[in-house]
């Protein structure tokens, strides 16, 4: 399989710059194995749900993580960097990227600063450079950093909407899910934008659980595959975990017959992916490159609820693994004619085995 199988033309007006608002508001396309696809709006999505199914979201909490910063030469010039952090390493050390990379080097000391235009009493010394990537040490102090990149930091939207707009005041909420609470990502599970208090509650009433697990993404959702033959490229690592409370909930589903195991999200869909072994599942708590594409058997769920996705991207392929490549070019096609939203602000897909 080569990358090019899994492309498509979308028009630029389709790409959702901001959400929907109520969230639940959001379009969903229905895709099942029928030849023909149903338009639903979110908030009817009890409508295909049954008592007794279960629903598996992704609980991770975005995490601020773009700050400037700067550098500071010998004549006491500034120069002004964005540092995007996505991994909090061991030791008080912090992985970056940096823009303009090219302005700063490895050893190099720099500061942050705050809204008075004064230093924070913090800096960091770059230990290690490799292209646009660097690593930093805060030693003592990564505690107190964390603590300013939540304060002054702001959430990491992807390029395709920052090319078009710049950062809101409201992004900071509008881009976490009504499920957040174990920090960790820099990137929304997007597929859980759309859940409202008063969806949960319907979902509720109607005799659907909702089961948690965490995957934090990272900085790997915003890069592309490079290599053509798709079986040849690997994803980054993530962390996940399943508790053994939840793998067995969802082995007591598997087990039924009438009940299904509905998945929020391709990042909760690897999750469970990693967790189910020779037909159980078990806990998890380690990190993950699951790359799953067609050829690959998906047995883990019977539903998946998700947004549209990037042309080439492993999220794309995923579902194609799930509901046949040929299929899912069918529905984008039709989605675009339909002017549905695409990518992480826009609208969802519930896609039924």
């Amino acid at each position: 399989m080569n990358l090019s199988d899994f492309d498509f033309d979308l028009p630029d007006k389709l790409i959702a710059l901001n959400p929907a608002k109520p969230r639940d508001s959001s379009k969903l396309l229905r895709v099942n194995s029928s030849d023909s696809f149903e338009n639903i709006i979110f908030s009817k999505l009890t409508d295909y749900l049954n008592d007794g199914d279960v629903l598996v979201v992704n609980d991770t909490k975005v995490i601020p993580s773009k700050i400037i910063g700067y550098k500071v030469n010998i004549k006491k010039e500034l120069t002004k960097i964005s540092f995007t952090f996505f991994e909090n390493k061991e030791n008080g050390q912090w992985k970056a990227l940096a823009k303009p990379a090219r302005k700063i080097n490895k050893n190099d000391l720099i500061f942050f600063e705050n809204d008075d235009d004064k230093f924070y009493n913090l800096f960091a010394q770059i230990i290690d450079k490799n292209k646009g990537e660097v690593t930093f040490d805060f030693a003592s102090d990564s505690e107190k950093f964390i603590n300013i990149l939540k304060e002054k930091g702001d959430v990491m939207l992807p390029p395709y909407i920052t090319s078009k707009r710049d950062i809101k005041e409201e992004d900071n909420s509008d881009y976490q899910t009504i499920f957040q609470n174990n920090e960790g990502s820099i990137a929304a599970p997007t597929a859980g934008l759309h859940f409202t208090e008063d969806l949960i509650k319907k979902i509720i009433k109607k005799g659907i659980t909702i089961e948690k697990l965490t995957l934090n993404i990272g900085l790997g959702t915003f890069l592309p595959l490079r290599e053509d033959s798709v079986e040849d490229n690997t994803l980054h690592s993530e962390y996940c975990y399943l508790s053994k409370k939840t793998a067995e909930k969802l082995n007591e589903i598997k087990n039924s017959k009438n009940r299904r195991i509905i998945c929020v999200g391709t990042t909760a869909l690897r999750t469970l992916e990693t967790s189910f072994e020779n037909g159980i599942f078990k806990p998890v708590n380690k990190k993950t490159n699951k790359f799953i594409y067609p050829g690959i058997d998906i047995n883990s769920i019977d539903a998946l609820i998700t947004n549209f996705h990037l042309p080439k991207s492993s999220l794309f392929i995923l579902i194609c693994a799930l509901m046949g490549t040929n299929k899912m070019i069918k529905a984008y096609e039709y989605a675009i004619k339909n002017n549905y939203r695409f990518y992480s602000y826009g609208d969802a897909c519930l896609l039924e085995k």
